[in-house]
């Protein structure tokens, strides 16, 4: 009458479960949430599946998202769950390296097909008129438009020396190629670079 005589494993099931997504994507706390977790977390609580419990991110020496994380809060982590957050994040786009951690068993499911092109623009060695006549919203907008149908801008970062701008798409190679006379012709783009992040 006080609880003594639970069937074996019963409070054990009303425990929820955790599954960690790790994310191999360089954005910052609100465009990770505007980008992946509020459309996870409304899917989730439409099927009754979980809820979105937090996020976080790994920053580098300087202050750069290197990768961030999600957490979610589940009745259960079995198969058909995780198959139906691997699915919900893939219809988003999720980058190369990403992974699902299931913490009841420690398993890490690796997925993402999207390949990550990082521009960085040089905030600090270029000619005062530049910086003065040029816009980095520009190169943001221009971006975008350029790699319509291939790639979106995800992100970006203003550090002490540099202005990251972080572009995900199905090709690295055709997103540099799409980007390059911008990157070649504008004067803010000089002595920028380029690197490869998924």
């Amino acid at each position: 009458m006080f609880g003594l005589f639970k069937k074996k494993g019963e409070a054990e099931q009303a425990e929820p479960q955790f599954i960690v997504v790790n994310l191999n994507a360089r954005i910052q706390p609100t465009h990770r949430g505007e980008i992946y977790e509020e459309p996870l977390d409304d899917v989730l609580s439409k099927s009754q599946s979980g809820e979105v419990s937090g996020g976080g991110s790994l920053l580098s020496s300087v202050g750069e998202v290197e990768y961030c994380d999600i957490e979610i809060q589940v009745p259960n982590s079995d198969d058909a769950i995780i198959k139906f957050i691997k699915s919900s994040l893939e219809k988003i786009g999720v980058p190369k390296g990403s992974k699902i951690i299931v913490e009841a068993t420690g398993s890490e499911i690796e997925f993402g097909d999207l390949e990550g092109l990082a521009l960085y623009l040089n905030g600090t060695e270029l000619d005062d008129e530049v910086y003065s006549s040029s816009d980095s919203n520009y190169v943001y907008s221009e971006l975008e438009r350029l790699i319509d149908g291939i790639g979106r801008v995800y992100s970006y970062w203003q550090g002490p020396t540099e202005t990251a701008l972080y572009l995900y798409g199905f090709s690295y190679d055709e997103m540099k190629s799409s980007i390059a006379e911008l990157v070649d012709n504008y004067p803010l783009c000089q002595k920028c670079r380029i690197e490869r992040i998924a």
